[in-house]
């Protein structure tokens, strides 16, 4: 994505009236280049083609476009959660795993609307309309562990869903910041990010007593059959024969 671009169409967005616009595109842009961290109101107004004064026509501060912007991201995070899921057809571990390759394709795509979503160090719970944007996609991840501790082996106790929620969660977000996003921070490894949290995620499963191995009977009945192997050698005597 070319963010010189978006920033052009805002400065004619600005010119016709979006002022608003022009600013989160010209912030998006800043933080694809400095980090939510690395830049200022001024900047962000200087990038946009106006005034030190007018941004304060639509946001606050900083930290209410900062807001601004990761509210737009969760609301687009939740709509790529939504249609990975699509209500868990056509079974609920395809269905989830979409949901994971989803929640990596995002952090890939779109960076900078990552970074202010999850490392700007916003106070979201003081954010009534961000709050609710990041809860409804976080609500993907819990309708998917509520489906999958459904599927808990009988005998097993049934883990919490809000738990396998968080933890999921928890290892998404890890292997996104890591390796799946598309800015500098992004590390190298001898297996993809989707590779990765699929054996989190299957390790973590194993670990509640979760049947993990999706191969099909046959395959299974063969690899649980020993080979015959060659028969047992008899033991030597000192001169190398057998006793």
């Amino acid at each position: 994505m070319s963010w010189r671009k978006e920033q052009r169409r805002a400065e004619r967005g600005y010119h016709h009236g979006n002022l608003k616009e022009a600013l989160l595109q010209a912030a998006l842009g800043l933080i694809a280049e400095k980090g939510p961290a690395g830049f200022t109101f001024a900047d962000a107004a200087r990038s946009a083609g106006v005034s030190p004064a007018a941004p304060y026509r639509h946001f606050r501060d900083r930290d209410e476009l900062l807001s601004s912007i990761a509210q737009r991201g969760f609301e687009q995070f939740e709509e790529a959660l939504t249609q990975a899921w699509d209500d868990g057809r056509p079974d609920t571990v395809t269905a989830f795993e979409r949901v994971g390759k989803a929640y990596l394709a995002f952090a890939r795509a779109e960076p900078a609307f990552y970074s202010a979503m999850f490392e700007s160090g916003l106070p979201v719970d003081l954010n009534p309309a961000l709050l609710a944007a990041s809860e409804r996609a976080f609500g993907i991840i819990r309708a998917a562990a509520e489906r999958l501790a459904a599927l808990a082996p009988p005998g097993m106790p049934r883990p919490p869903a809000l738990m396998m929620a968080l933890h999921i969660w928890s290892m998404s977000h890890g292997v996104a910041s890591l390796f799946a996003r598309g800015d500098a921070a992004r590390r190298k490894l001898p297996m993809s990010a989707e590779d990765l949290l699929e054996a989190e995620v299957l390790i973590y499963l194993r670990g509640l007593g979760f049947p993990t191995d999706r191969r099909p009977p046959a395959q299974k009945d063969q690899a649980d059959q020993k080979p015959a192997g060659p028969p047992p050698v008899p033991p030597l005597g000192p001169w190398g024969t057998p006793k």
